[in-house]
């Protein structure tokens, strides 16, 4: 939490500050601050004043310093625990779940749903799928899973974890159920490209409004989709050249 302090620095408005104070009775402290002493020179005359309000900016100052240094002292304690802590030899605890979910919550927010998902499965072949995650992470998408396998979240960390480098979530990677009921996905892989932005319907009884798409199911690459998309003139040609065109190293 930040505290800001503001100074007032004339005499005058400094002295209608500390009359406001006036209305407490008894020696009270804040902060280490004697209010008695406050109320006292709030009467001194304006050089005084003047001076107590030095005073105080002076303090103010020396405060900021020591919360300034004590930060820094615990950045570097931060930074020489990471220094310190090896890497776990359990696959499934170096890969951050709940980070991974924090991240697909943002990417796959109502208002923002992605133009480029690849639907997959775990029980897709590992080279397959691992394949389809760094190409669409590359290309700017969203690899889609329905859910987590028998409910089991370590199942799902401990494969996923198989699959990327140590320690890294990838944006690409995501668990959302309502792009596989709107697009009616029920065999993976498939992909889908939008023209359009849309937004995605949370209920079970509703269905959502599904942009102008491409779409392309079977075992193929993504270089293969979005070629096939971009070339056929489809209403997500335009969507699907810029998605090649950054799975193919340039940047747009």
């Amino acid at each position: 939490m930040r505290c800001h302090l503001t100074l007032i620095t004339t005499g005058a408005a400094l002295a209608g500050v500390l009359l406001g104070l006036a209305s407490g009775g008894g020696a009270q402290t804040v902060d280490g601050l004697d209010l008695a002493k406050v109320r006292a020179r709030a009467k001194l005359a304006p050089a005084d004043a003047e001076a107590f309000a030095t005073s105080i900016a002076r303090r103010g100052q020396s405060l900021k310093q020591e919360a300034a240094e004590t930060a820094a002292t615990a950045r570097a304690a931060m930074s020489s625990f990471a220094r310190a802590t090896k890497p776990s030899a359990d696959p499934a605890s170096t890969f951050d779940f709940d980070a991974m979910v924090a991240v697909s919550a943002r990417q796959m927010a109502p208002e923002d749903a992605p133009r480029l998902v690849a639907f997959a499965s775990l029980s897709m072949p590992a080279p397959s799928l691992k394949a389809m995650i760094a190409d669409v992470s590359k290309a700017g998408g969203v690899v889609v899973f329905r859910g987590l396998p028998g409910n089991s979240a370590r199942t799902f960390t401990t494969a996923l974890a198989k699959l990327l480098p140590a320690g890294e979530v990838r944006s690409a990677v995501g668990i959302d159920p309502r792009l596989f009921r709107a697009f009616e996905v029920d065999a993976v892989p498939a992909y889908v490209v939008t023209a359009t932005d849309f937004d995605l319907c949370d209920g079970f009884d509703c269905r959502t409004a599904l942009p102008p798409h491409d779409r392309i199911d079977g075992n193929v690459t993504l270089a293969h989709a979005l070629e096939t998309f971009a070339s056929s003139n489809g209403p997500a040609a335009r969507v699907a050249a810029i998605h090649r065109a950054r799975l193919g190293g340039d940047r747009l």
